[in-house]
């Protein structure tokens, strides 16, 4: 089953010739310009996502006098391509002092059906796809209570979409040093 996964989602990036996506684009940042996805081979289609290594935190400020903003990431992206599936970055809203996590997923969705975010065997979080451009479709969520001491105590986070042809795909990612990482920015 997440062979078959797995395959439709590098079939889905491959056949909507999605631009890579830059890791780690600071804040406000101009977008880069789009590069274009290789022709798609046999090799490309049966491409596995992989993650980085685990949950990254990246903290920068906009001057030396100005507070350092820090964030966590991880990352699922096609081995044989780079090309990245899916994106979650976590941030600590300043307004706010709660945890916000955008969601960057690959171009050619079923739109009105959006993305949802499940923790283990969990409840599921509905989340509406707000914009796409070159570089994916992008999908934003305060996170709740429930849904963090889920996070932080949790083995995988499942996170799943629907291609234009309707088929379903959930890319799992490890959440085992999530509790860490969000400590460190929070």
């Amino acid at each position: 089953m997440q062979s078959r996964l797995v395959a439709l989602a590098a079939a889905l990036l491959l056949s909507t010739g999605a631009a890579h996506a830059q890791q780690g684009a600071k804040k406000n940042a101009a977008p880069p310009a789009a590069q274009p996805a290789p022709a798609p081979t046999q090799a490309q289609a049966d491409g596995a996502p992989a993650q980085q290594a685990g949950w990254v935190v990246r903290c920068t400020s906009v001057s030396r006098d100005a507070p350092l903003e820090c964030a966590m990431e991880q990352n699922a992206v096609l081995t044989k391509t780079g090309q990245t599936i899916v994106l979650i970055n976590i941030r600590i809203a300043p307004d706010t002092r709660s945890p916000v996590a955008l969601l960057q997923l690959p171009l050619g969705l079923n739109l009105p059906i959006g993305a949802k975010l499940q923790v283990d065997e969990g409840k599921t979080v509905d989340l509406q796809i707000q914009t796409c451009e070159n570089r994916g479709c992008y999908a934003s969520t305060p996170i709740a209570a429930d849904l963090l001491a889920a996070l932080r105590s949790g083995k995988q986070l499942k996170v799943s979409f629907q291609n234009m042809a309707k088929e379903s795909i959930a890319i799992p990612m490890p959440l085992t040093d999530f509790a860490a990482a969000y400590d460190k920015i929070k």
